[in-house]
């Protein structure tokens, strides 16, 4: 149960994560229910498309599914992972990832983070690497991107497929390019905390038509129905199925969300950096604090966090749950976790340190300064000595 105190029953709760849900989503979900198509159609084709043309990567292809996971599962298949094979990856990451592994019968293989960006650090990934090893999953983290460009050399270097998973970078920019443009295999997640919402939903980014081809009958139990007949909210009569497939396939209703979403991006990504630089602004000059090293210029921030002294962490956490302030930690590290803890590994030093360290702090599209004042208020007067 969650904790209150009177102060927090006389003041509005705020949210760590609030999705902007608007008329415009309203309305387009209103239409795909009244279309009376309810599985896949139309409007994830549409969906598909305004994916591709907001990526912008020439050759590349696009297939919405039902979860961030799906993704990820589906992303490994098509790199050729499977039984006996190991994916390296950082141990500070989403469960999602880790689970996605698991599913296509292979085993993680943990490695550490760089502390400034808190994204998968190469050098020690290189040292867990193994002869098992087939794939690396490379995760960007709320408002930092990985080093894509020693990522690409990287999987060159060690004959070794990528999957970027941009569950937090959607809309982001790397060297000028956008995120999924230009990775070999990327992944996105619209679940309903992300970025940009499908309600739930996912999609993976691929460079040929083969792999295409094969998400589109993976995604959809194996069957391999022309995609023609189902883009036009209709059912092939007679399908084939040549492989293994799953029921992976995103919904109309959830594009026609995603669809809104997506049209009013601008709007989402600016008001989520200017509330990012604000938090930094202020926050960053608290001495035990620290902020994300970003300017946030190329960055569409998923969410915000900031590392404190391990010794400090739950206090403050329990100090703003008292003022009405949900926070969050993302994430426990994969080998603190039960079924990963006896995951072949190389050294954690740096994650160890920011499991107990990282916590999230509210973030929102069209976030206002009022609310952004009163978190902030509430985390300094915390370290001035007022609040623990």
């Amino acid at each position: 149960m969650q904790r209150l105190n009177q102060n927090s029953l006389q003041q509005d709760v705020i949210p760590l994560f609030k999705p902007l849900i608007e008329r415009d989503e309203l309305d387009a979900a209103r239409m795909a229910l009244e279309l009376g198509w309810l599985g896949m159609g139309s409007l994830v084709a549409s969906f598909e498309e305004q994916l591709k043309s907001f990526i912008g990567g020439d050759g590349r292809h696009v297939a919405a599914v039902s979860t961030g996971h799906a993704a990820l599962h589906l992303g490994l298949l098509l790199a050729g992972v499977g039984p006996g094979d190991e994916v390296v990856t950082a141990s500070f990451n989403n469960a999602a990832d880790f689970q996605a592994i698991l599913a296509a019968g292979a085993e993680p293989v943990l490695c550490d983070i760089d502390d400034r960006s808190l994204c998968i650090d190469l050098d020690q990934a290189e040292r867990v690497l193994s002869p098992r090893v087939k794939a690396i999953i490379v995760m960007d983290y709320d408002c930092m991107l990985c080093d894509h460009a020693r990522v690409a050399q990287f999987a060159t270097a060690h004959g070794l497929r990528v999957v970027h998973d941009a569950a937090h970078s959607f809309g982001s920019r790397y060297q000028g390019k956008t995120i999924g443009s230009f990775s070999d295999l990327t992944v996105f997640s619209f679940d309903p905390i992300k970025t940009i919402t499908c309600i739930d939903g996912g999609a993976i980014v691929m460079r040929s038509e083969e792999e295409l081809r094969r998400v589109h009958a993976m995604r959809l139990l194996g069957m391999t129905q022309p995609m023609e007949a189902l883009y036009a909210n209709s059912r092939a009569s007679t399908y084939d199925i040549e492989a293994i497939g799953f029921r992976y396939h995103m919904a109309n209703l959830h594009a026609a969300v995603g669809l809104a979403q997506l049209a009013k991006f601008d709007t989402i990504s600016e008001s989520r950096r200017r509330a990012c630089r604000y938090y930094n602004q202020h926050l960053g000059k608290i001495s035990e604090i620290r902020v994300p090293l970003t300017d946030f210029e190329d960055i569409t921030p998923f969410l915000y966090y900031i590392r404190v002294p391990s010794r400090r962490r739950d206090a403050l956490r329990g100090d703003l749950q008292d003022h009405g302030i949900e926070t969050g930690v993302h994430w426990q590290p994969a080998h603190w976790l039960t079924r990963f803890k006896n995951c072949r590994r190389g050294d954690l030093t740096t994650t160890d340190a920011v499991g107990t360290e990282i916590m999230s702090l509210p973030l929102h599209s069209n976030m206002s300064v009022e609310t952004l004042d009163r978190v902030i208020d509430k985390v300094t007067r915390f370290f001035a000595g007022s609040g623990g």
